[in-house]
């Protein structure tokens, strides 16, 4: 496997050089954050984002990520033109040697949290969420304040889109997501690239929008709708994980061939949907990490991992889930664990 680290540009509170130092860490995962939705990346400011990694002597492996426009996902008459502009990112992504791109195809909202700074027993802080509390609230009266959500829309554009998504069913946005597939999956495998989508998370419909990654079902049916290996998945336990349900395991061992990148981190459930973030270790949470790394090393699996959320320990301010000290820490562990099973399998 090759560990990486995501690395939000030259604004993110954790350099280059802080990442470079933390062992077996070589590879960053980054995007271009500037650039307007559903707008072509252009190959030269791909390079210099490459370059400047290059520079503190690691590689640009995953870029993570490049957004899909809601008009792609809501299937309106303007897909076409984003759908192209998509394609055209990616054969300039392949032009600079990039092999993997996350993505997500959530309706709206990315991830989705009701507290950022939860208090945990041992005095570190985490990324928590609580069903009733989402649910106690109604976005389209403009009751929309929960950490996470995306602030780039207004009132008035949050509200129109939602009401939109209230004639989407789940079956809507399959259609809408075989057509965004049949229409960029072409070129990234003409551009050399490995489409990886990220699991919506938390798993589960939120505010009546539908979601469709989220189980193993439902990732076999995706796999399906473009059935080559560039369309592959971004397989993360902290999303996944949320439900009990869903055994990640066996999904390591059923979908081996189409992982391109795995988020590796752990939750603690509280309930059927109420969890808090906590450190990698599995003795910290709800899911077997230990059993995680190992399934990859059965499959004699070398993709792109890195450590997902950390806590903000020791003090540490900054981009809630993306700090130091934690994520490093989880590196670590994860790097320990994957050096211990491969040496004994």
């Amino acid at each position: 496997m090759k560990m990486t680290m995501r690395w939000y540009g030259h604004d993110d509170p954790v350099t280059l050089s802080h990442i470079k130092q933390i062992p077996n860490v070589t590879g960053i995962v980054s995007a271009i954050y500037d650039i307007p939705v559903g707008e072509v990346w252009p190959l030269d400011r791909i390079l210099k984002l490459k370059e400047d990694i290059e520079k503190e002597g690691l590689t640009l492996s995953v870029i993570e990520s490049v957004p899909v426009h809601e008009d792609i996902k809501m299937g309106t008459g303007k897909r076409d033109y984003y759908i192209k502009n998509y394609a055209e990112t990616l054969r300039n992504l392949g032009k600079a040697g990039i092999d993997c791109v996350c993505y997500n195809f959530m309706p709206v909202f990315d991830w989705t949290r009701t507290e950022l700074k939860h208090l945990n027993p041992d005095g570190s802080n985490s990324l928590s969420y609580v069903h009733e509390t989402a649910m106690a609230m109604d976005p389209l009266k403009g009751d929309l304040s929960l950490p996470g959500w995306d602030s780039s829309y207004t009132k008035d554009e949050m509200q129109s889109l939602l009401r939109t998504y209230a004639n989407i069913s789940e079956e809507d946005l399959w259609t809408n997501l075989k057509y965004f597939l049949d229409g960029v999956m072409p070129a990234a495998e003409e551009a050399g690239v490995n489409m990886a989508i990220h699991p919506d998370d938390p798993p589960f419909p939120i505010f009546g929008l539908p979601r469709v990654i989220t189980n193993k079902e439902n990732l076999i049916r995706f796999l399906k709708l473009y059935d080559k290996p560039c369309n592959g998945l971004t397989l993360c336990t902290g999303s996944l994980g949320v439900l009990e349900s869903n055994d990640i395991i066996d999904m390591i061992h059923t979908f081996p061939d189409r992982i391109h990148f795995a988020h590796i981190r752990n939750i603690k459930r509280e309930n059927e949907c109420d969890f808090t973030e906590t450190a990698h270790k599995t003795e910290c949470g709800s899911l077997d990490i230990y059993g995680i790394v190992r399934a990859y090393c059965e499959e004699k699996w070398d993709g792109y991992v890195r450590p997902d959320h950390g806590r903000m320990i020791w003090g540490e301010e900054g981009r809630f889930g993306y700090g130091l000290f934690d994520r490093a820490l989880g590196a670590t562990y994860l790097s320990g664990l994957f050096e211990a099973v491969e040496k004994t399998l």
